[in-house]
């Protein structure tokens, strides 16, 4: 039998490519740093790590979407509270696939006219692309598995996992919740994410 987890992005990985993102983003916006919009909830962990990396001028913000009616219209549930007129504004996403929430939200956020809008996505599910949006630091191109770790979930489990993992079969993971915890943590009383 396979196992119904494999770990597709270690550690390591993570930490040295947003490191890599971070250097970049600096030296692009050296003279004039921008203000960080976190998309929670996904974005949390790799926003956190990532503004390590950056120059101490930075602001740091979040907002939250909502998506509703047929169409999937998005709107915004959670607010920044910093004005974003006249700013360099960098989004940042934890993974961008149809690119249909990333594009609404360009548009949003455009009409509060920043000096530029950019996004920071950690993962780029390139191949389920519905809408060309631009994407101007990437971290990794991945398919089109259901992942976790990192930031992303499943039903609010599993974001803290400091590698991210894809599933290769959601229902064992849907039937056997645990699973993937028994896997990756260490046993015992004090288990801490890998």
């Amino acid at each position: 039998m396979t196992t119904p987890f494999v770990e597709v992005i270690d550690a390591d990985t993570l930490q040295e490519r947003v490191a890599q993102l971070g250097d970049e983003i600096a030296a692009d916006y050296a003279d004039d740093p921008p203000v960080i919009v976190g998309v929670l909830h996904g974005s949390l962990i790799f926003m956190a790590d990532l503004v390590r990396h950056l120059q101490p001028e930075i602001e740091t913000e979040f907002l939250s979407l909502t998506r509703f009616g047929d169409e999937g219209r998005v709107n915004i549930a959670l607010d920044t509270s910093t004005p974003l007129q006249d700013r360099h504004v960098l989004i940042v996403e934890d993974i961008v696939d149809t690119g249909l929430t990333l594009t609404s939200l360009l548009r949003i956020l455009a009409t509060r006219e920043p000096a530029s809008l950019a996004t920071v996505a950690l993962l780029d599910k390139a191949p389920r692309r519905i809408v060309d949006v631009p994407i101007e630091y990437r971290g990794f191109e991945v398919g089109d598995e259901f992942l976790l770790g990192y930031g992303l979930d499943w039903e609010g489990r599993y974001r803290n996992l400091r590698s991210i993992w894809a599933v290769l079969d959601l229902q064992h993971l849907k039937s056997f919740p645990d699973s993937l915890a028994t896997e990756v943590f260490e046993p015992g009383p004090d288990r801490l994410a890998p």
